[in-house]
């Protein structure tokens, strides 16, 4: 047998180390492009907030929601049943309750309207509710009569008459209803 010499070793050597090395930057690489990592974000959390972040090979994105949920619950069941006792003897009495309140995340209670009563009044809505049919009969006139004097005039005209014509019924409509409005706020005392 003949000695091998020490350069021989040294090739060997160092051909091994970097051979391993390659293996094991091959495995890193393999198994870090398997799971997907999201970068770090920090998103504010509260009591009520909440995040998804989707991550796929084509980068990320991120659902938040500060305030979730945004209506609170709560439901009560009350069951009463007792038998009345007094001067003139018996009778019972049998009720069920059932009650669910919604709450915003403020502790404010829905009542079906304006939170703590910063609403229309009664007289602001009789007045919203008087306008809307007073514009409407308005725009009803309008159409009626600018459609009896006005359309047949301007039907005649050569070449564009019967848009001048559509254009008078529409005019009309809104003359009507703006004219509606301003009659129905003097009679409505609005």
């Amino acid at each position: 047998m003949t000695p091998k010499s020490p350069l021989k070793w040294f090739a060997v050597t160092v051909g091994g180390i970097v051979a391993f090395a390659h293996i094991g930057v091959l495995g890193h690489l393999i198994r870090s492009s398997d799971s997907l990592r999201h970068p770090i974000v920090n998103l504010p959390q509260g009591r009520y907030s909440s995040y998804q972040v989707d991550v796929n090979k084509d980068g990320y994105s991120i659902r938040y929601r500060a305030d979730d949920p945004k209506v609170l619950s709560s439901e009560k069941n009350l069951d009463l049943d007792k038998t009345k006792r007094g001067l003139f003897g018996g009778g019972s009495e049998k009720r069920i309750e059932y009650r669910r309140d919604e709450y915003t995340a403020g502790g404010n209670r829905n009542i079906g309207g304006a939170i703590n009563g910063e609403g229309k009044s009664a007289e602001d809505i009789e007045c919203i509710v008087a306008d809307a049919g007073a514009r409407s009969q308005g725009a009803m006139a309008g159409t009626a009569i600018s459609a009896g004097l006005i359309v047949p005039a301007v039907s005649s005209i050569p070449y564009v008459g019967w848009l001048a014509s559509g254009w008078a019924l529409l005019l009309g409509q809104k003359a009507g209803s703006e004219l509606g409005s301003e009659v129905g706020s003097v009679f409505n005392d609005c």
